[in-house]
């Protein structure tokens, strides 16, 4: 339900004790709001059991949770969990909780749609609604959270961000929310558990480093060849190969870390020996990781997994440069879960 009351989630702490104080109340109390609302996570004021009862009415009065709701959850044969995810407007995004016998990743969105026009991904097929709020962000995680427990008895352990949108086209918003994620008075995460994941925005990687920033970036490549990643990611018109090198070879000059290509091959688009030798090209620029990751078709026929013979070619020949490899098959495929899938399919926006 839309009010006109403010997210109290959008105050900082130090706000939300000037609040306190402002009402003739002592200003730790605030410091136990936001406890709740970050910490432990508190969907009403109600739960809110070591504030009166006076107190509690008082914020009712005054401000709004807008906490996200899982609308639906459905479970994969090889354990992946999607869930759709209902926001305070009614509008829908999806999450993912991703097992393997060591880890529970989420992959989380940050956008509802996109903003780019990857031909290859469902997403980039639905129109670009809004940018998520640094809050509908973080309950995704804690939402997959209490999933991994409830599943697999353990707490989450890495995120990425490779749910619908283009992390980098909302960049204040998932900063904030990486920082409540991995900040002592929120999850207290790691932020090298934390993986970046963007299509290549030249400028907004450098703001990047200069931000300091402690997650990991990784790059969804799938071309070295500007004429076919052109064709298949028509944004790299605007922002081409040459200055996503430049930005990423100033990201590794500024911080020192790996950078991973996402890489999808496809039957017909960049299977041929050039693709490669372009690609293995591009991979020299900047010290990186290659992940080969298996296309998930999403039913126009266009776009086709490549045979083995050039998987094998494109493993051999980076492996024989030195550069580490790792091919990625995809899980939940069965419920639409998987890389570039998402696309809010029976859920009405």
């Amino acid at each position: 339900m839309v009010t006109n009351k403010q997210d109290i989630r959008a105050l900082t702490k130090e706000q939300i004790r000037d609040f306190f104080v402002k009402q003739g109340d002592k200003a730790f109390r605030g410091n136990q709001v936001y406890e709740w609302l970050w910490q432990k996570s508190a969907h009403s004021f109600d739960a809110m059991t070591n504030v009166s009862k006076e107190t509690r009415q008082m914020l009712e009065n005054n401000f709004v949770i807008n906490h996200i709701k899982v609308d639906t959850m459905q479970r994969s044969n090889d354990g992946t969990v999607k869930n759709a995810i209902r926001l305070h407007d009614g509008l829908i995004v999806e999450s993912v909780l991703i097992p393997t016998p060591t880890r529970t990743t989420a992959c989380v969105s940050s956008q509802v749609g996109c903003s780019l026009d990857c031909k290859f991904c469902a997403t980039a097929q639905l129109k670009r609604m809004r940018n998520l709020n640094p809050d509908e962000i973080y309950d995704q995680v804690v939402a997959i959270d209490k999933e991994s427990r409830l599943y697999y008895n353990r707490p989450l352990t890495n995120i990425v961000f490779m749910g619908m949108g283009e992390p980098l086209m909302n960049y204040n918003n998932v900063i904030k929310a990486i920082n409540k994620i991995t900040s002592v008075d929120g999850l207290g995460m790691s932020a090298k558990r934390i993986t970046l994941s963007t299509s290549g925005i030249p400028k907004m990687i450098k703001k990047m480093a200069d931000d300091d920033v402690k997650f990991n970036l990784a790059v969804s490549l799938h071309s070295a060849i500007d004429e076919v990643r052109t064709a298949i990611m028509p944004f790299n018109k605007t922002f081409p190969l040459k200055d996503l090198r430049e930005s990423l070879e100033y990201w590794y000059a500024k911080t020192k870390r790996k950078i991973s290509y996402e890489y999808v091959i496809w039957k017909g688009i960049n299977d041929t020996q050039k693709d490669i030798e372009a690609f293995v090209q591009f991979c020299k620029y900047v010290p990186c990781k290659v992940n080969i990751i298996e296309y998930n078709p999403i039913d126009d026929g266009v776009f086709q997994q490549a045979n083995n013979e050039a998987l094998e070619n494109y493993i051999q020949t980076l492996e024989k440069n030195k550069i580490v490899v790792n091919v990625r098959r995809s899980r939940g495929k069965d419920i639409d879960a998987a890389c570039g899938q998402l696309a809010n399919k029976g859920n009405k926006l």
